[in-house]
């Protein structure tokens, strides 16, 4: 191989490389996108951050469920109770694993929404959703 060759493969190497590091160290807010589409409603675009399997509660109903079904679930959900607003309001973990609690005004309702994610495979996933009603 050609020195040139080789450096542009280290060089290549190094970047793909730190596309992940951006993610964990802690610069990267993963709740951001995921906020945005719970205050949307967006079932679809929320599922994508879902991991292939993960636990979803809604009210005292608790499931272990696929990304389909947890977007079903969450379309239903939504389709019951559209939301009008989203609000995280406090995050914590650490960079692989990680838990954001919010608030969520939809149908005239008060939600308290508990996220927690776990970073594998150089990204975030939801791993357990839980949607409470206020009283």
């Amino acid at each position: 191989m050609t020195r040139f060759l080789m450096r542009s493969m280290a060089a290549a190497v190094l970047l793909l490389s730190n596309v992940g590091l951006k993610a964990q160290d802690g610069s990267y807010d993963v709740f951001q996108p995921i906020a945005k589409y719970m205050a949307l409603g967006d079932a679809d675009k929320l599922s994508a951050w879902f991991s292939d399997n993960l636990e979803i509660t809604i009210f005292a109903s608790s499931n272990d469920a696929s990304r389909t079904q947890a977007r079903q679930i969450m379309k239903s959900f939504f389709k019951s109770y559209t939301p009008r607003s989203f609000e995280i309001s406090h995050k914590a973990g650490r960079s692989n694993m990680k838990y954001a609690l919010g608030t969520m005004n939809a149908g005239g309702e008060m939600f308290l929404v508990t996220i927690f994610v776990n970073f594998s495979d150089d990204n975030y996933k939801i791993q357990h959703l839980k949607v409470e009603r206020i009283e």
